[in-house]
């Protein structure tokens, strides 16, 4: 590729770098980032954020997208997400004309960059939208993810700085894709109050547990005695991280403990784990395929999991929606030509082999159905032998001689069987012979 065409390539891109030029970058950054704001959040702070952003007239997301990568940190959310992304990631997609897969296509769509477009495409029912910008890179396409702080959805700008009111209209670029939810703040609007109350209940959790788990060290000195308080608070420093009290003779201290410990420790528990239930039902619609019930059994289990595998199929459709529509125009300006196919998930059927084994057994025997050799090496994988010519002929002799050897003990049978038979009607007419006498020539006399 040339120098002007690559200067080409570059310009209308959108930069994005802090206040200090990231390396290799030419041009001045179109957008100023700055880290998120975490951790010390309560339900005041969430609900300052949605309201900012629903401001019908100047909207503010940076607040609630902080707030959204700081609940992500939370491993229960975190991994159902996953899960849930994996079940569209871990599935193969292709592009076909007519049932016919087009490889030109399917090599483009099997690189890096088609996978992170997927994931970030699923990430727009989490977070409200993806906006992306796609580039060529050489011969292979690649995009970069606009950072949604910095970008004000309802009015299609983006913003140099996140607390900007006006910026700059995307509209101006026609290499952008922009993928919006069903939802204006995604789904983790709703999710982000449950880590909230569970993250704080976590943390007096444990502060009950540190108070209440540990034993306390009493150190007691005569009131006007210094030294004895010097050794006392010297002794209480080189132990560990034990509560302390160290007091005088005419001191007391009282911990007014919870009249059921136990009990006050199952409450922190039931919240953690409601709050729990409640983001695995949001993200995945159960509970029974992430976490273990009392009342669990293996049917309800079933049920939860066919619950699941409509919401993978829903985002399935959904991933197949922008890639079929949406990004027709994308795929055009970077010289792909989709018109006359569509992308489509190959559909696997999930069949025990033995029990495929069995139908094919049963089609074969009971009804007489020829099935190709061919179907069957690539059904069960199975390598197909290089000699499959000579040994099929040498399986039809076999076959034959076989055949023939069963005709012959059937034949000499059938023949022994009707010598028997002549043989026995033989002796049958002897015995009739024998039992009537023989009538005289010249008729018998009468003796009256």
């Amino acid at each position: 590729m040339s120098r002007k065409n690559k200067d080409q390539n570059v310009k209308g891109r959108i930069t994005v770098s802090g206040n200090m030029p990231r390396p290799g970058q030419r041009q001045p950054a179109i957008i100023r980032i700055t880290q998120p704001k975490r951790f010390n959040i309560d339900t005041a702070d969430f609900m300052s954020a949605v309201k900012a952003a629903e401001n019908v007239d100047y909207a503010q997301r940076s607040k609630l997208y902080d707030l959204y990568t700081d609940i992500l940190l939370d491993a229960h959310l975190s991994s159902v997400i996953e899960k849930r992304k994996n079940a569209v990631l871990c599935s193969a997609i292709k592009f076909q004309r007519d049932g016919i897969s087009d490889d030109s296509i399917n090599e483009q769509i099997q690189s890096p960059w088609f996978y992170r477009c997927v994931a970030d495409i699923l990430d727009a029912r989490f977070w409200g939208f993806s906006l992306m910008q796609f580039f060529k890179n050489g011969e292979w396409i690649d995009y970069d993810l606009i950072p949604r702080k910095h970008v004000e959805p309802v009015r299609r700008q983006i913003l140099k700085y996140q607390t900007d009111i006006q910026g700059t209209s995307w509209d101006e670029f026609t290499d952008l894709l922009f993928v919006k939810s069903g939802t204006d703040l995604g789904l983790l609007a709703k999710a982000a109050p449950w880590v909230i109350y569970k993250r704080n209940t976590t943390a007096d959790w444990a502060q009950f547990s540190e108070v209440f788990g540990m034993p306390i060290q009493e150190y007691i000195y005569d009131t006007d005695d210094e030294e004895a308080r010097t050794r006392a608070l010297q002794d209480a420093n080189s132990i560990g991280s034990l509560a302390t009290f160290i007091h005088g003779k005419d001191t007391e201290l009282q911990l007014r403990e919870a009249g059921n410990k136990t009990g006050s420790a199952d409450v922190y528990e039931r919240l953690v784990e409601r709050c729990n239930s409640e983001i695995s039902k949001l993200i995945l619609g159960n509970t029974l395929t992430t976490e273990s019930s009392e009342k669990g059994t293996q049917a309800l289990g079933s049920v939860h999991k066919k619950v699941e595998d409509n919401v993978a199929k829903a985002d399935r459709e959904y991933v197949l929606n922008v890639l079929n529509y949406d990004m027709t125009d994308i795929f055009s300006h970077m010289g792909i030509d989709t018109s006359g196919g569509k992308f489509c998930f190959p559909e696997k059927k999930d069949v025990d082999p033995n029990t495929e084994m069995s139908v094919l057994t049963q089609l074969h025997t009971t009804f007489s159905l020829p099935i190709d050799d061919d179907y069957l090496y690539e059904k069960f994988g199975i390598e197909k032998p290089k000699d499959y010519d000579r040994q099929k002929q040498r399986q039809e002799e076999d076959r034959k001689i076989r055949q023939q050897t069963m005709m012959q003990p059937k034949e000499d049978e059938d023949k022994g069987q009707t010598s028997n038979l002549k043989s026995q009607t033989s002796k049958l007419k002897d015995r009739f012979r024998s039992f009537f006498v023989k009538a005289p020539k010249d008729g018998a006399h009468l003796d009256w």
